[in-house]
């Protein structure tokens, strides 16, 4: 059973487990930016565009297009501000997130908290409204598992954050896909499958490498509560469970030969990688190797999603 740690969410005041920032510093309009986290935006924002085109076959509807990139891109602001709103305390403590804006005192948590909330309302409405009901669905549920399930719960209770929290990951494709189609089927279930898949090796292997700081904050991940040798063996069936999506979008016909050498040879390899560093015992050659992975992890995913958007199957 994982260890458990218990946590108490965050009073609404702006004083709490913040520092004040320095005399005279106020928010400015970057800070907000970066509260939506760009970095996760820009990713996602790629998955939900090969969705859409594996779904439309070349056959593009581009002012559906347009507004659900639009609606999807501000679900996950949304979701991301949500995060820094509930983590604030959190993030105080480790030397990577305690210089942002609510963590020093730039911003009020209530100002952040509004922004998420109008942030939520206006992205959800636009895919409801303009995407289709569906897309709507699936980005209410991976709203609520992000800042729900994963943020408030199991980030703070268990080493089952990363694995639960991929579901929220792995939902721009399947709301580009479903906006597409305005179904659910196989190739929904792939596109979702490919994400949920990829997200676990890769946040492990950031884990491992910063294993430390993540311990002196309180959060439960995997390699802090397990150690590397575990999370170093959790990490295999995820990455063998990728090796067959190129194989099966090329037999149902979602994509072609590209997709299928390419994306096999990426998984392959990074299964490889992974493999080869399990019996590694020594700290110095542990954060060599996650570092290696984590980076081969970031261009695994840019390039799948590349090569499946330029070899989809024509209609």
């Amino acid at each position: 059973m994982d260890k458990q740690l218990t946590y108490q969410a965050p009073a609404d005041s702006a004083t709490l487990s913040v520092r004040p920032s320095p005399p005279g510093e106020t928010a400015t309009w970057k800070d907000f930016v970066a509260l939506t986290k760009p970095g996760i935006l820009r990713s996602n924002l790629i998955a939900v565009f090969a969705g859409f085109w594996v779904a439309s076959h070349w056959q593009l509807q581009y002012v559906t297009l347009i507004l659900t990139l639009l609606g999807t891109v501000l679900v996950m602001a949304s979701s991301c501000v949500f995060n820094n709103y509930f983590d604030r305390d959190l993030d105080a403590k480790m030397a990577r997130t305690k210089n942002r804006a609510l963590p020093i005192g730039k911003l009020s948590p209530k100002t952040v908290l509004w922004y998420a909330v109008i942030l939520g309302v206006v992205g959800l409405s636009v895919l409801f409204i303009f995407s289709g009901p569906l897309a709507g669905v699936f980005g209410a549920v991976g709203m609520f598992v992000y800042v729900v399930v994963y943020t408030l719960w199991l980030k703070r209770t268990s080493t089952w954050s990363t694995s639960i929290g991929a579901i929220s990951g792995a939902m721009p494709p399947v709301i580009g896909y479903v906006a597409a189609s305005g179904k659910v089927d196989l190739g929904a279930f792939l596109v979702f499958a490919l994400l949920f898949l990829w997200q676990p090796p890769h946040f492990w292997a950031l884990g491992i490498r910063r294993v430390e700081e993540y311990r002196a904050a309180g959060f439960p991940l995997l390699p802090v509560v397990k150690g590397i040798p575990r999370t170093k063996l959790q990490m295999i069936p995820y990455l063998v469970l990728l090796i067959p999506i190129p194989v099966l979008m090329y037999v149902y016909n979602y994509t072609g030969m590209w997709f299928l050498v390419i994306g096999e040879l990426l998984s392959v390899a990074w299964l490889f990688m992974a493999l080869k560093g399990i019996s590694s015992k020594d700290e110095a050659a542990n954060d060599a190797w996650a570092k290696k992975v984590f980076i081969f992890s970031v261009n695994y995913l840019t390039i799948a999603l590349l090569v499946m958007i330029l070899d989809t199957k024509w209609m």
